[in-house]
């Protein structure tokens, strides 16, 4: 069973309408004793990085998923839920994020390095690169393109949490990040067709797995 994490800021309708779809049991709740009960954590997210993270510190739940992580429970970050894995934030102020993944949180510059603009927020579907097909999300998948809506991007200069990255203008984009249980997803999985519903599945195959360990 895979437990979505609701502390009002995540896209909740389309996660569970894809989990349904996928005929994944699941349970939607903000409250850390019933989320203990399931094999795995996802974490959605939608707005801004230093209200996503006050909501989780609000809701005792920053310390419930570090436990649950130390624990060895599978974690799944999307979109703003993925950048929460990393350890900082410069959205709004610095803020500390999880500290789950090595890396911090900025803002898309909107110029590349010849000084030319460009658009902000990266939005629309654009193609994947995989760097480590390896990677328990992208197991038995294609490379192929997903759905990206957000203005802020990763940086990390550890190469190996890097599963597959896009590009936009002269931006690498950590697009599938993840180190043992805890994995991320920049872009929307539930919206972006086959390769995105795909690694949703890996997911939850790589739960009911873990549970078979």
């Amino acid at each position: 069973m895979i437990g979505i994490i609701d502390y009002g800021m995540g896209n909740l309708h389309s996660v569970c309408s894809a989990l349904k779809r996928l005929e994944q049991p699941y349970i939607l709740s903000g409250n850390p004793e019933e989320l203990q009960k399931a094999d795995g954590l996802l974490l959605p997210g939608v707005g801004s990085f230093k209200d996503a993270m006050g909501q989780l510190e609000e809701t005792r739940l920053v310390d419930f998923i570090k436990t649950e992580v130390e624990k060895g429970k599978p974690l799944l970050g999307i979109c703003l839920g993925m950048q929460l894995l990393f350890e900082e934030s410069s959205e709004n102020g610095e803020t500390p994020g999880l500290g789950l993944l090595p890396g911090r949180v900025t803002r898309f510059s909107g110029k590349t390095s010849d000084g030319a603009s460009y658009k902000v927020p990266h939005m629309g579907w654009n193609n994947l690169q995989y760097l480590q097909k390896e990677q328990p999300l992208l197991t038995r998948l294609d490379e192929g393109y997903v759905y990206f809506v957000h203005s802020f991007v990763v940086e990390t200069n550890h190469r190996d949490v890097l599963g597959a990255v896009a590009h936009y203008e002269d931006v690498e984009v950590p697009a599938v990040v993840g180190r043992d249980h805890v994995m991320g997803t920049q872009f929307h999985p539930e919206k972006s067709a086959e390769t995105g519903m795909g690694m949703l599945q890996n997911f939850c195959r790589f739960v009911e797995e873990g549970k078979q360990r």
